[in-house]
C-alpha cells in the first residue's frame, strides 16, 4: 500500500460523481485522517472548475483520501465507494452528466490495483447492470479550489447539497454506522 514516509498513512484516489458527495461521506469515516477535492485524469496542468465542467479538459472530479490502513482498509474504502454512487452510468451522476462525473478508481500502487479489481468483481453481483468504473493508475492530483473544500459540511442547506448531497450521507451513516467517527 501507498505509504507516506510522515506517517503510518495511506492514499486513495476515487471519482464517483460531484466530490461534493464523497467528501462528505468520508470525512465521517473512522479511519480516513484527510479529504481533498479535486480533479485528476485530463490533460491539462492545474486546471480550473470552470474548465472541468465543460467535459473538455479530461479531468474527473475526485477525492484524495489519506487514511489509515490499521483502521480501515483500502477494500473497505471501495466497499464504501461502491455503496455511496451508482457505478454502473457511464459519465453521469444522477443528473451530473460529463466525463468529468465518472466513476474511477486511481490506484497508487499494484495492490490497490489488485484489491480493486477483487471488489470490482464483487460488486458486479450487486449491480444489476454492468460496472463501468474506470481502474487507473494515479495520475496527477490537482488540487480544487479552495471553495470546494469541505463544502457539504459550510452549506448543507444550499439546493443541490440538501437534495443531492445530503441523501447519500444519510444511506452512507445508515450502513456503515460502525465505520463512523465518534
Amino acid at each position: 500500500m501507498t505509504q507516506n514516509n510522515l506517517s503510518s498513512t495511506a492514499i486513495a484516489t476515487l471519482g464517483g460523481g460531484c466530490f461534493w458527495c464523497t467528501e462528505a461521506v468520508f470525512q465521517q469515516i473512522r479511519g480516513v485522517i484527510k479529504v481533498e477535492s479535486g480533479y485528476a485524469g485530463g490533460a491539462n496542468e492545474h486546471p480550473t472548475y470552470e474548465q472541468i465542467c465543460t467535459g473538455k479538459t479530461g479531468h474527473a472530479e475526485v477525492v484524495r483520501l489519506s487514511f489509515d490502513p490499521a483502521v480501515i482498509s483500502y477494500k473497505e474504502l471501495l466497499e464504501i465507494f461502491f455503496t455511496i454512487h451508482d457505478p454502473t452510468t457511464l459519465n453521469r451522476q444522477g443528473n451530473d452528466a460529463g466525463t468529468q462525473y465518472r466513476s474511477v478508481i486511481y490506484f497508487h500502487d499494484a495492490e490497490q490495483q489488485a484489491i480493486a479489481q477483487q471488489v470490482i468483481q464483487q460488486m458486479a453481483a450487486v449491480w444489476d447492470d454492468p460496472i463501468v468504473t474506470e481502474l487507473s493508475a494515479a495520475p496527477v492530483f490537482y488540487i480544487a479550489e479552495d471553495y470546494h473544500q469541505n463544502y457539504f459540511r459550510q452549506h448543507p442547506q444550499q439546493g443541490y447539497c440538501a437534495v443531492v448531497v445530503a441523501p447519500k450521507v444519510a444511506k452512507a451513516r445508515k450502513l456503515f454506522a460502525s465505520k463512523l467517527i465518534g
